[in-house]
């Protein structure tokens, strides 16, 4: 490649310290480029006009001091100003000549790129500005791009319409409200080989969860087609979950995979520019990535990460756009900039949003949760980039898809609600950046809320938004980090919803001390596992046309029971790698099970579930046998595949060590052995006779969890569900301490594990403190309590002083 050129840089002459003369953009194409190749990373090759074609054009041409006229007085928040402004100087840069010598270089260059591919090859031309794609302000989307370029004359067109595009509305919006001097950023423009991703795919990474800034995953979102259709949130993407630790490991580390429906794609127009077309029906639920194309590309995103951590001396998040190629089937990086919401220090407090619970609430539309704040406000629909000037402080912004033009008012706004777009679209990135909590890909938010009705945006309650009627109260407070106590006792935290492991995880913990799947087989699973074996048992014609919907693609129905439960399990195990995470074996009882799609035909009615077909028991049972084999199919794949060996398994409702050994032989039967591969299996002591045969269990099981609910339920023979007995229930009563105290001194007489998973240590110091003085291992609180809780074991610890010390806890 020429290197006499005075304007055109090549990408095998660029590296990440000069963004002065081609951008942040271009910078970091350059660095990949010639960087890491060696680590499979693959660019496709090009040049850069550099910011010194840019000065020389505003200079030839005396367009400084017209600039700073036309600028002179206009604001980030006058729409109408912004528009004139940006409009009046983009068309005096498309007409100002280019400087002497500039065209002939750019053709030249072109050329030399269609020796190395094809003649006249289809170009990506895109702006990259000086200040772009730095860790404190990014500019990501103020800038034009123009895709499938092919020809010198198109070529020349688009390099002058990407110079005028450093005067779209948004990046003089943006400039202004980052402090930027509008003269001192300089563009260059990046010409780059078009990958064929027309007939393929393509999309976005992001090398940390984009929403709570959990850093061990990879989150890659693809579509079929050009990935501006994903860039800009015109459509759901497929989304691909990738745990980085033991990708490192050489697992098949993919936690979950997400295939939205597709309808249509992007490819460029005879003229230039996109266009849709329409999927057939056949293909809009097909996976537009591999597994394996998944996990390549999250080695692409780690070696990324790790060379641009490595040049800063610090953690960098990256954000990464990525295409395959159709005619060579490969996987290319387009771009890669630093992912600038969350940053890499450790954060001294969090900020967290919930619900008020007890409050009813009905909800209008639901999508994917941008961020984890709430916001409440009265709607404005705006359907036409018209509409904007209507938009006033403190309203939710509802649209079908919101555009860079709209950040000036994004920035108000109370919360932004869409029809379209995914985790990484221009709404979600600016929301997170904004802090405004947001919800997208709701479907319907543009036909189920009108201007003017108060709602409250919720994206405090998991992967899930929810737009609720009315004002619904909600709590916020500060959590200092810095100054919560260390204990000796573990306070590990129990959880549920998958959606917001990699939140809570975050808090201070030691882990999870009971990880309950009933959630997810209810919500993600949703279909009785015998129902999925037998599906010619279902009776009814409408449920069995229901589970035909949700197994679609799937030839093995039992293996739809495995990938959604192995999924759920694995991105909670995942958040709190390599912390302990014990995850309690299915405790639906019958009545529950019943409530299953096609469960009515599988379960027995029993006029005492609590005591009934549940637990151990049902696992070995030939009436389950066969279903409970998916759970251990599941559990085991998220150890061995996704190498998630920090999971540990509980057995519930054990009333006799028979009953357990029975339990442990299934278990090794179905490949999940007691010690192998580090296995543990602890017992749920819930039960009168796990007290009484405490020193039985513990020969039996590797430690102890103290269910306090039912545990004091069956000591005290009272059903807290009864109105009229309820009163009676009480986890302090001598005789429920009693117990306990059993459990707690046969574990440590064994040197077994115990804690304690119930409701009672969430609701009384007092317990926490008698727990402390028996010596228990571990605590595990619902997460709203583990601040107060922690507080509470550190307390008990000081007051207890030398008896805490002589029973300090095992394990």
């Amino acid at each position: 490649m020429k290197s006499a050129d005075r304007y055109i840089r090549w990408f095998s002459g660029i590296k990440l310290s000069d963004i002065a003369q081609v951008g942040g953009k271009t910078a970091s194409l350059g660095e990949l480029y010639n960087e890491l190749g060696s680590e499979g990373v693959r660019v496709p090759n090009g040049f850069a006009l550099t910011a010194d074609a840019y000065r020389a054009m505003l200079d030839a041409n005396g367009l400084r001091e017209r600039v700073r006229a036309i600028l002179k007085g206009v604001t980030g928040e006058d729409v109408t100003a912004v528009a004139s402004a940006g409009a009046e100087l983009r068309d005096l840069v498309v007409a100002a000549p280019l400087p002497p010598g500039l065209e002939a270089e750019v053709i030249a260059a072109y050329r030399e790129l269609g020796r190395e591919y094809s003649p006249e090859p289809a170009v990506a031309v895109r702006s990259s500005a000086t200040a772009e794609d730095l860790p404190q302000a990014s500019f990501a989307g103020q800038h034009e791009s123009y895709l499938g370029v092919r020809g010198e004359s198109a070529l020349l067109v688009a390099c002058r319409n990407c110079f005028a595009s450093i005067f779209t509305d948004r990046a003089i919006v943006y400039r202004i409200q980052n402090g930027f001097d509008h003269l001192s950023v300089l563009l260059s423009v990046a010409v780059q080989k078009m990958v064929v991703s027309e007939r393929a795919s393509s999309g976005v990474i992001f090398t940390l969860d984009p929403d709570s800034g959990f850093r061990d995953v990879v989150l890659i979102n693809a579509a079929f087609g050009l990935g501006e259709a994903v860039v800009q949130g015109q459509l759901d993407p497929d989304e691909f979950w990738i745990f980085k630790p033991t990708l490192r490991t050489g697992h098949q580390s993919l936690l979950k995979r997400k295939i939205a429906r597709k309808t249509w794609k992007l490819v460029s127009a005879s003229g230039g520019g996109p266009e849709r077309v329409e999927l057939p029906v056949e293909v809009q639920l097909t996976a537009s990535l591999s597994d394996e194309e998944a996990l390549t590309l999250g080695r692409f995103a780690v070696a990324i990460e790790e060379h641009y951590s490595l040049k800063a001396g610090r953690p960098v998040p990256m954000d990464v756009e990525w295409a395959k190629d159709a005619d060579d089937g490969r996987l290319y990086i387009l771009q890669a900039r630093p992912e600038t919401v969350h940053r890499a220090e450790q954060r001294a407090a969090m900020e967290v949003f919930s619900l008020t619970p007890g409050i009813a609430r009905e909800r209008l539309a639901a999508g994917a949760a941008i961020g984890q704040r709430i916001g409440v406000g009265p709607t404005r629909l705006l359907r036409d980039p018209h509409d904007l000037e209507a938009f006033q402080a403190g309203e939710v912004l509802v649209a079908s898809m919101t555009d860079p033009d709209w950040e000036p008012i994004m920035k108000r706004a109370a919360a932004i609600v869409t029809d379209r777009g995914g985790r990484t679209c221009h709404a979600a990135i600016v929301s997170r950046e904004l802090g405004v909590p947001c919800v997208v890909g709701t479907g319907n938010g543009t036909e189920a809320l009108a201007t003017g009705q108060i709602v409250t945006v919720s994206c405090a309650e998991g992967e899930t938004g929810s737009v609720y009627r009315g004002a619904v109260p909600f709590e916020r407070r500060q959590v200092n980090l810095a100054t919560l106590p260390k204990t000796m006792t573990k306070v590990m935290l129990n959880v549920g919803n998958p959606g917001e492991a990699f939140r809570l995880a975050a808090l201070p913990n030691d882990g999870v001390g009971l990880a309950r799947i009933e959630f997810i087989i209810a919500s993600f699973v949703r279909i009785h596992p015998l129902a999925l074996l037998h599906p010619e048992r279902v009776r009814d014609m409408k449920v069995r046309a229901e589970i035909e919907a949700l197994t679609q693609g799937y030839a093995d129905r039992g293996e739809y029971f495995v990938d959604r439960l192995a999924e759920g399990v694995g991105i909670i195990a995942a958040a709190f790698y390599p912390k302990d995470v014990i995850v309690r074996l299915s405790d639906f009882k019958s009545n529950e099970y019943a409530g299953l799609l096609g469960g009515r035909d599988f379960e027995p009615v029993e006029g005492n579930p609590m005591l009934g077909f549940r637990g151990a028991f049902r696992y070995a049972h030939p009436r389950y046998r066969d279903a409970f084999s998916l759970e251990c199919r599941a559990l085991r794949r998220v150890r061995e595949r996704m190498g998630l060996t920090n999971v540990k398994l509980m057995v519930p409702f054990c009333r006799t060590p028979r009953e357990g050994e029975r339990v442990l032989d299934l278990l090794a039967a179905y490949g999940l052995r007691r010690g192998a591969n580090g296995l543990e299996v602890y017992v749920m002591a819930e039960i009168p006779a796990n007290a009484i045969l405490a020193d039985a269990f513990a020969a039996l099981f590797d430690g102890f969890s103290i269910g306090s609910n039912d545990l004091t339920q069956l000591v005290l023979g009272v059903d807290r569900d009864s109105e009229l007995v309820a009163p009676e229930f009480d986890e302090l009563n001598p005789a429920v301490l009693s117990a306990i105290a059993a459990i707690i001194e046969g574990a440590r007489r064994a040197g077994r594990k115990v804690g304690i998973c119930g409701q009672a240590p969430s609701d009384y110091p007092e317990m926490v403190r008698f727990l402390v003085e028996k010596g228990i291992s571990s605590i595990s609180l619902n997460p709203d309590a583990v601040v107060r809780g922690r507080e509470a074991v550190a307390a008990a610890e000081t007051h207890l002083g030398h008896t805490a010390m002589v029973k300090a806890p095992l394990g």
